[in-house]
């Protein structure tokens, strides 16, 4: 190579421009994400270390055994996860992460936290206007944890789903916005319809247990639950049975197409999935992982759960049906 190219090149290459950083707005988002993470990470590791803060005595968090300790670690690495997802979402690096290594991470994030955006403002607002549980009940309360942890991780958790959303739109709309752009299209094959149709089933079943739940029916609940049911836990049920049947539309709705624009029908499909899913599996976990044995855990529990799971999953076969046939389109 001559002198004369070596200095072409390298004046080629200094002025090319760097890639821009994030703007004011999603710099502020970013330091709410992290700073949100705190609360989560400080309790899960100082329970870790041992440490009983915000465990009352008597709750089932003490118990002996491996489970809790286990399920400390994991929650702990899964919300430091976020710490990552933000870092991805802001970082020039961020648009090299392959995106089967991230779609999964996103996935459960959305599914965990979207919940809990719906139903923990929902449980504060019936306790404010006088619906929460009273004295009698809270006192028959079986204990788990102190009432400011949840104020403060679930608070946390809201900012962090807050926060996340505003930094993943603009990230997802520069890397995979010519996926969702126009209409849905011609609907999809029929083995996909099949899927979406075993979903939505499935999503009406699971939705009419946990609503018969949410509004006081005892059918299949463990006397445990029947005894500590009121109308805050009534939230999470119904918040539970609407996130299946949203899964369920949404697959359904992708698979058969239309006009209708493709961006909502791929945030409703991806939300309700989500939710279904996550949440399926965690209680699937939950309710079979305890050591005690007063706490029955009834087979319409384990069914109702694993079927909130299946639901979620069936969403997301379709889902990634769809992202799938706009890839070749695209």
């Amino acid at each position: 190579m001559t002198t004369r190219a070596v200095h072409t090149s390298e004046t080629t290459y200094a002025a090319q421009p760097s890639a821009p950083g994030p703007g004011t707005g999603r710099r502020v988002l970013r330091a709410v994400a992290l700073a949100a993470t705190a609360p989560y990470l400080c309790l899960k590791g100082a329970w870790l270390a041992g440490s009983h803060i915000g465990i009352p005595d008597g709750s089932v968090l003490l118990e002996p055994g491996m489970f809790f300790k286990v399920a400390n670690a994991v929650t702990l690495v899964m919300d430091a996860a976020v710490i990552v997802l933000v870092l991805v979402f802001t970082r020039p690096w961020g648009r090299r992460v392959p995106s089967w290594l991230l779609t999964l991470p996103v996935f459960v994030a959305t599914g965990l936290l979207v919940p809990i955006v719906v139903a923990f403002p929902a449980q504060l607002l019936m306790r404010a206007v006088g619906l929460g549980p009273d004295a009698a009940a809270e006192a028959a309360r079986e204990p788990f944890l102190d009432p400011w942890v949840f104020n403060a991780v679930y608070s946390g958790f809201i900012v962090q789903a807050v926060a996340l959303a505003g930094l993943f739109v603009p990230y997802a709309r520069k890397r995979w916005g010519s996926r969702w752009q126009g209409v849905q299209g011609k609907r999809l094959p029929s083995p996909t319809g099949v899927v979406a149709g075993a979903a939505a089933a499935l999503a009406v079943a699971v939705a009419a247990v946990q609503l018969t739940w949410a509004f006081g029916g005892t059918a299949g609940l463990s006397a445990a639950q029947i005894a500590q049911f009121n109308p805050e836990t009534g939230v999470v049920f119904a918040t539970h049975g609407i996130c299946a049947l949203v899964a369920g539309a949404g697959a359904v709705n992708l698979a058969r197409g239309g006009a209708r624009r493709a961006r909502w029908a791929l945030a409703v499909a991806w939300t309700g999935s989500a939710a279904a899913a996550s949440w399926g599996l965690w209680l699937l976990i939950a309710t079979t992982g305890s050591t005690d044995a007063t706490k029955d855990v009834t087979t319409a529990m384990v069914l109702t759960y694993a079927g909130q799971m299946i639901t979620g999953l069936l969403a997301a076969a379709v889902l990634a049906r769809f992202l799938a046939s706009r890839r070749s389109t695209a």
